[in-house]
């Protein structure tokens, strides 16, 4: 029975249709409302929103007033930003799809619920996918069809969520009236340029609707040992970790989301998923949502995340190209996909989200808020089954030198034997093997360095640590030309050198850091520890640089 259903029952409330004798359904006047969309009486921006306020209307909603100039950005957009041809196609062609695909939201809701009992077997037992309130500190995983998700997303585009009770939930607004009302208020370019990958979406899937599966997954570590999950680690974990430090790769030009191999983006997100999307930000996370709007939906069910919390969505289609960044940012037009689908029926698009510090200035420094930012970034990365498979693997065999010809043998020589030649070749294969199935690595680059104002260079180096303690098999980090991380790739190169452990290179960084904090020091932690390369003094040799 529908209304028995405990996922359902946790998002019922968030959603603009409404339960009765075990059915979905809308009220008969937004059903009305919606066919009238299949005429030709709505062609105007003004019409438009005459529509969207009688629908919200017949559904009660007209006690949560909309962003005052909501009525005033729609008609600004679509009866003068766009261009007469573009104009007609909309409203003959994509509002009546999208008026047909919101009549069908009850029975795709209702479809999804039946399917959603299917569980998937992810190595820890059974995992339920229905879409609900995935609330702070319960972790777990919501499946929705593309179909679902443009769904969901016309009724952001309508304004037909109820917003009340998600201030107390800690939960995004998800309507686009401020989206609209910021183009009114203080137009310019690149406001309208965000409306358009949205308007480019609808165009594309109401002309071809995608098949697939996008996952959306609160991801938490555990702040008590529940001796199932690695729980929340303190500073001795850190300091005393044997894992090797994985492979790193420097790009200084070229961006996260166009890396060509296998690996988990990340959105360097702001703890309410989605940050500035739906108002006036536009920098990484919000053009990464702009140019694949289905994530987007995660802001629906997902509220804030804490500091032990990540979010990870996987499946979501890339509709728009686009250049430039903030006040450049620009739509430049369609985007094809071709990223490979998975078993479940996700293409292979890894997405992370993960919050740094806001403006931390010196308090960066001080182990309690490095732990912060290091533990944010392991849950992230951390993939929790394959993690307690490698843990067997370290019990089996101990922490010996051996992990490190296993984890850098592919670019690093070997050291001789500390331990015999068939303990070190089934050690090997067992890593390998696991590897194997662990092949995603981690693309990353500054993250909250722009307008959170973190350390480069620290925050380069958390990274890498988190993604090693989290068994990746490298991380390519993207500079964007910063020019305080200039030297990364020489200093990365000789780090290798010495098979430092995630332990040793952790211990530099706390010792760096207080020498920081204590004002002992001014320069960044790169030049820190290899003054040579800076033309300053002797510092450490450098061995085998090329």
């Amino acid at each position: 029975m529908m209304e028995n259903r405990e996922d359902l029952s946790s998002i019922l409330p968030y959603l603009p249709v409404v339960m009765r004798s075990s059915s979905l359904f809308w009220p008969s006047q937004v059903v009305e409302t919606l066919r009238e969309l299949g005429t030709d009486r709505v062609n105007s921006g003004h019409l438009l929103f005459n529509t969207i306020s009688d629908l919200r209307n017949s559904l009660s909603l007209s006690s949560e007033p909309l962003a005052p100039s909501a009525a005033l950005g729609y008609p600004l957009f679509f009866d003068e930003l766009m261009s007469g041809e573009e104009r007609s196609k909309w409203f003959e062609e994509v509002v009546p799809a999208l008026g047909n695909l919101l009549l069908r939201l009850p029975s795709l809701l209702e479809a999804h619920y039946e399917n959603s009992d299917m569980v998937i077997d992810e190595g820890e037992g059974m995992v339920k996918t229905g879409l609900r309130l995935l609330d702070s500190q319960e972790a777990g995983i919501v499946f929705l069809s593309q179909e679902l998700i443009a769904a969901l997303l016309a009724c952001s585009f309508f304004c037909l969520f109820p917003v009340n009770d998600r201030y107390v939930q800690q939960l995004q607004l998800i309507n686009f009236d401020a989206l609209f009302a910021s183009l009114y208020d203080d137009y310019n370019q690149k406001q309208e340029n965000k409306i358009w990958c949205i308007i480019h979406y609808f165009q594309r899937i109401s002309s071809d609707m995608p098949k697939g599966v996008v996952s959306f997954e609160r991801k938490v570590l555990p702040l008590e040992d529940d001796s199932v999950h690695i729980s929340y680690p303190n500073a001795n974990f850190w300091s005393t970790s044997a894992i090797p430090l994985c492979r790193f790769e420097v790009l200084s030009s070229g961006l996260i989301e166009d890396h060509s191999s296998e690996a988990v983006d990340v959105d360097f997100a702001n703890k309410y998923l989605g940050g500035g999307v739906l108002h006036r930000g536009c920098v990484q996370e919000e053009i990464r949502f702009m140019i694949s709007p289905e994530l987007i939906a995660g802001m629906l069910f997902l509220p804030s995340m804490e500091d032990n919390e990540a979010i990870e969505i996987v499946g979501v289609e890339r509709f728009s190209s686009y250049t430039g960044y903030a006040s450049s940012f620009r739509f430049s037009g369609d985007y094809v996909d071709e990223r490979d689908v998975d078993t479940l029926g996700r293409r292979k698009t890894r997405i992370v989200a993960i919050d740094a510090l806001c403006s931390p200035g010196m308090r960066q420094y001080r182990e309690n808020f490095l732990l912060r930012e290091i533990n944010k970034a392991f849950c992230g990365f951390l993939y929790q089954s394959k993690y307690r498979q490698y843990q067997k693997i370290l019990r089996e065999n101990g922490c010996s030198s051996v992990l490190f010809d296993a984890a850098t043998s592919t670019t690093m020589e070997t050291s001789e034997g500390k331990i015999s030649n068939h303990e070190s070749g089934n050690f090997q294969n067992d890593y390998h093997r696991m590897e194997q199935g662990n092949n995603i690595g981690i693309a990353t680059g500054n993250w909250g360095c722009g307008a959170f104002g973190g350390d480069p260079e620290v925050k380069t180096i958390i990274q890498w640590l988190a993604a090693s303690q989290a068994v990746r098999p490298f991380i390519a980090y993207y500079t964007f030309g910063l020019e305080a991380l200039h030297n990364l790739d020489k200093v990365a190169h000789w780090i290798l050198s010495q098979r430092w452990t995630v332990g040793d290179l952790w211990n530099m960084l706390i010792e760096y850091s207080t020498n920081r904090s204590k004002g002992e020091t001014n320069v960044g932690f790169l030049q820190w520890l290899l003054p040579s390369i800076y033309g300053h003094g002797a510092g450490m040799n450098l061995p085998n640089m090329p």
